[in-house]
């Protein structure tokens, strides 16, 4: 399996895993990829005290057996696709199992929340904790009544002159180019007075100029990521908050492109308070892509799987 491609997806049993399955599902048969699905558990770090003061041993059956279930419902939605399909039961916190699996992963699919599910966690500690540390993309998806995201003909990525936000895009490029979409680059600047505008900014300085300044950049960036590809991509200087920009373009394409921060931009921290916004109000997937894909010196697509 060295040189396979193959995308992982972390499943609990509630509703927003099953909607990463089927996001996984056709991404894999679009770009002929592997599927591996994934349900992690980890045992209570307490044992409950025998009648004698001693600890009583937990039996991990019913845990396991449960676990098992999981995988078999996620395994059989699959079903008649077109697609290789793979599962494994791991033991341990579902992030830091996922985390691992990203080193050798092409991408991670996850869902938005457990919402009752098995381990009742994601969009808690696993889709907030894996975008922020995985060492692959990480596609997280929303469940959204009588919204479809498959097939992905429109895509948007943030783009906001940082080199995160450079690794992003050209992971976004690579995205576009698997499924013959439509690509929009937007770099957002919140020029204006209000929330999160640049005060320090004189006040003789044009905000048109700053957009043109900002235009110009972004048609650099893209150029760059798009090379000789067939891809044409739309772009887009903004005057506004990128978060609030990003969730209001997530209402009307299949997915949502960002990097894991900025200098100050679109991004600014860690999955900070602007990309965390993204992850929680985008009514569209998002897809995550870690600025140490390019670190580790890694193609964001092209990845060797040997787990």
């Amino acid at each position: 399996m060295a040189n396979e491609k193959v995308i992982v997806v972390g499943v609990d049993g509630s509703e927003a895993s099953l909607a990463a399955v089927d996001w996984a599902v056709a991404e894999a048969k679009q770009a002929g990829m592997r599927l591996h699905v994934v349900c992690a558990y980890a045992l209570p770090s307490f044992t409950a005290a025998s009648l004698d003061g001693g600890y009583a041993a937990m039996d991990d059956t019913a845990i396991q057996q449960g676990a098992q279930a999981v995988i078999d419902e996620a395994v059989a939605r699959v079903g008649e696709a077109d697609v290789v399909v793979t599962s494994a039961l791991e033991t341990g916190d579902p992030a830091g199992v996922l985390v691992d699996l990203s080193r050798e992963a092409a991408l991670i699919a996850v869902g938005t929340r457990g919402g009752g599910g098995f381990t009742d966690r994601l969009l808690g500690t696993v889709s907030s904790a894996l975008p922020a540390h995985a060492h692959c993309p990480v596609v997280v998806v929303p469940v959204r009544e009588g919204r479809s995201y498959m097939p992905v003909r429109r895509i948007v990525v943030g783009v906001d002159g940082s080199e995160s936000a450079r690794v992003a895009l050209r992971r976004a490029v690579d995205e576009a180019a698997v499924w013959d979409a439509e690509l929009t680059a937007v770099a957002a600047v919140p020029i204006a007075t209000g929330a999160g505008a640049m005060a320090w900014l004189p006040a003789t300085v044009d905000r048109e100029e700053v957009l043109a300044d900002v235009r110009e950049g972004l048609g650099v960036a893209v150029a760059g990521a798009v090379g000789d590809r067939p891809v044409r991509v739309r772009q887009h200087a903004l005057d506004g908050n990128a978060a609030a920009l990003m969730a209001e373009f997530s209402t009307a394409v299949e997915l949502i492109v960002v990097g894991t921060r900025g200098r100050g931009g679109f991004a600014g921290l860690l999955l900070g308070s602007t990309s965390q916004a993204v992850l929680h109000h985008a009514a569209s997937p998002v897809m995550v892509v870690p600025s140490r894909v390019k670190d580790e010196g890694r193609s964001p697509s092209d990845v060797p799987w040997t787990a």
